[in-house]
């Protein structure tokens, strides 16, 4: 596609020419479209695949460009994190054993990445969103070292002009606040692309779109985000915040974010889609494009539409329009679904991927027309829905018909596209296969995100969170490799092939985050209650705003008991002021002899001035019994809780 350039204020003037061409490009779309120079006749699928690279701690590894230069092969390419790797597969006809051929494709990339990913001591998870993946990760340092991303995130940052702000509610809250493009690294997924007939699209566009939130609900495998338990699919939450560009005016204009399900049909043509993309969503990167795409048309010649293809590049609809050229020459439009996470299995993806293309083949040809049987919003609504509570959701289906997402695929979508497969003349094999894999794993709710939620859940005071979520993750990875869908999985054990000293490197991995604190207009005996209550000698002072003020412990209440002060007595008027505290990546050593050094029991962490935990003397009793448990045993990880 050319050398990127990015379209800030400083070079005005590449933005004006980019423009220019990006206009010029729509205007030869159109032709082509009149022309009818569009290959119809086939449908087509194909598929990226996107991967997590992770140490032999389970956490992000930071080793893409090492692994792909070992890897040598042109399907594979970096992604925004050095921790992501993805793959393009080949296109297919659909018919026959396209689902075969897909998923052996797809078995061979993953194998290749993790063949070459062990050379540099790391290993591939296939999740829509790491569980170990923390805030720490998400620096710039983690960024793929090309200037184009760099000079990406800044344009990005000055269209906002602020930081990345949003909350999402689950079983537990997390509001976030991040200064960087990073967040968009929080994702991986499986996306699965179908081409249609351009007098046809908008009639296909819509019924993805009605198909999307069944399908999402059916293959949810995100639930944890820097370890909170959010949405069965929190990806779409946190992409849709990632790359929002919207300063705080347009956001509160109603303006939509890059990342987006859209607000209404599509009634005539793709020509629509780029319209409207183009109008809403200032291009922010720019490339060299052809002299003179109308006259190519014109004299019959297929254009690259090199300024269309990048800026469509850098919206993210989640069905979303492309443009591309066949081997053969001519000239296509696809349709791509975002929404299919990573894993749990390959095996998993394609079941998905199957699922889609079913449905989308019946209702192609069994409905002319699919928006009058349909409000839009309720389409939105199914997507959001699913997005949140998985095969729980409430769908509302045709007729206003309304039913959990669970109901709604086996009583009506799977049996649907099994139809369409038939018709597609799919592999009768493979169309039982592929989808009984779905039949069962949305008969047992056994979902990826159920999978990682109930494990989580059997897991409970078993460990810290950290040391929770890297038994999850070694778990997944290990029946990873085995193939066989999630739903014949056994649940994560706690402590499974887990070397203890990986979860104690740092403070921020064992630490306390469930805290119970003070104000310094507090009265005292709200501090000794809580001391009482909650069996802990140490409480954090803090602000409304979360920053740390002091420590009260339990030998300075004794000391006031001792002077027999009032019970009037404010927080402020007895707290340690200032006291000594480290930052959640603080080396536990360090953290240790800080603490001998200086006789402390406990140290807040703190993170740019803002409480985020707190380790104490007991703290580390678990992390010396655990190290030395491992010491004793010549090294080898405990497999004991």
């Amino acid at each position: 596609m050319g050398e990127h350039k990015i379209s800030q204020g400083a070079d005005e003037q590449a933005h004006r020419e980019f423009m220019k061409a990006l206009l010029t490009e729509v205007r030869a779309l159109e032709d082509m479209h009149a022309a009818g120079m569009f290959e119809g006749g086939v449908r087509r699928i194909g598929a990226e695949q996107e991967m997590f690279l992770v140490d032999a701690a389970h956490r992000p590894s930071l080793s893409a460009t090492e692994i792909l230069e070992r890897i040598n092969d042109e399907r594979f390419t970096h992604e925004l994190g050095l921790f992501n790797l993805e793959a393009n597969l080949s296109p297919l006809e659909l018919g026959g054993d396209c689902l075969r051929r897909l998923h052996a494709e797809t078995d061979d990339v993953v194998q290749i990445a993790r063949d070459h990913a062990a050379d540099e001591g790391a290993q591939v998870a296939l999740v829509g969103i790491l569980p170990t993946l923390t805030k720490s990760h998400l620096s710039l340092d983690a960024m793929v070292p090309k200037a184009r991303y760099y000079e990406l995130n800044n344009a990005l940052m000055n269209l906002r002009g602020r930081n990345f702000k949003f909350s999402i509610k689950g079983i537990d809250h997390l509001d976030l606040d991040h200064d960087n493009l990073m967040l968009e690294a929080c994702n991986t997924s499986f996306q699965v692309h179908f081409q249609v007939d351009a007098d046809e699209f908008a009639h296909l566009y819509n019924i993805a779109q009605v198909v999307t939130g069944p399908l999402l609900a059916a293959c949810v495998n995100s639930p944890v985000l820097l370890g909170k338990r959010l949405w069965h699919e929190s990806r779409i939450a946190v992409f849709e915040n990632s790359v929002d560009s919207r300063s705080s005016a347009h956001e509160a204009r109603g303006h939509k974010p890059r990342v987006h399900f859209g607000d209404q049909w599509v009634d005539h043509s793709v020509i629509e889609i780029f319209k409207e993309d183009i109008a809403r969503f200032r291009a922010i990167l720019t490339t060299d494009s052809e002299a003179d795409p109308i006259g190519m048309v014109a004299r019959g010649e297929v254009p690259k539409l090199h300024a269309l293809r990048l800026h469509n590049g850098t919206v993210y609809r989640w069905n979303r329009a492309c443009y591309g050229i066949s081997a053969n020459g001519k000239p296509h439009l696809r349709i791509e679904n975002r929404v299919i996470p990573a894993g749990p299995t390959v095996t998993d993806e394609i079941a998905n991927a199957a699922f889609f293309f079913g449905m989308m083949a019946k209702l192609s040809r069994s409905i002319d027309d699919i928006r009058p049987y349909f409000n839009f919003s309720d389409v939105k609504a199914n997507f959001m829905a699913a997005a949140r509570e998985g095969l729980r959701a409430q769908q509302v289906w045709f007729d206003q018909r309304q039913m959990t997402a669970q109901e709604l695929i086996l009583e009506v979508l799977l049996p649907l596209a099994e139809e369409g497969l038939k018709e597609a003349q799919i592999d009768p094999v493979d169309i039982e296969y592929y989808l009984g894999v779905i039949k069962k794993r949305v008969e047992l709710r056994r979902t990826g995100a159920r999978w990682q939620l109930e494990s989580l859940d059997t897991m409970k005071g078993k460990g810290s969170a950290h040391e929770c979520l890297r038994s999850l993750t070694s778990s997944m990875i290990q029946q990873q490799k085995s193939g066989r869908p999630v739903s014949d999985w056994g649940l994560a054990e706690f402590c499974f092939a887990q070397d203890w000293r990986e979860s104690y490197r740092t403070v921020g991995q064992f630490m306390a985050t469930d805290l119970f604190t003070v104000r310094p207009d507090d009265i005292v005996d709200f501090a000794a209650s809580l001391m009482e209550w909650r069996y802990v000698r140490h409480v954090p002072v803090e602000d409304d705003s979360g920053q740390l003020l002091g420590l009260v412990s339990h030998r300075q209440l004794l000391r006031l008991v001792a002077r027999g002060s009032s019970s009037d007595t404010r927080v402020s008027e007895v707290m340690h002021k200032d006291p000594r505290a480290v930052c959640p990546d603080t080396p536990t050593v360090e953290a240790i002899r800080l603490m001998r050094d200086q006789r402390l029991s406990c140290l807040p962490v703190i993170d740019k001035g803002k409480l985020v935990g707190l380790v104490t003397e007991y703290d580390l009793m678990i992390v010396a019994g655990r190290l030395l448990e491992s010491y004793l045993d010549d090294g080898v990880p405990s497999s004991a809780g």
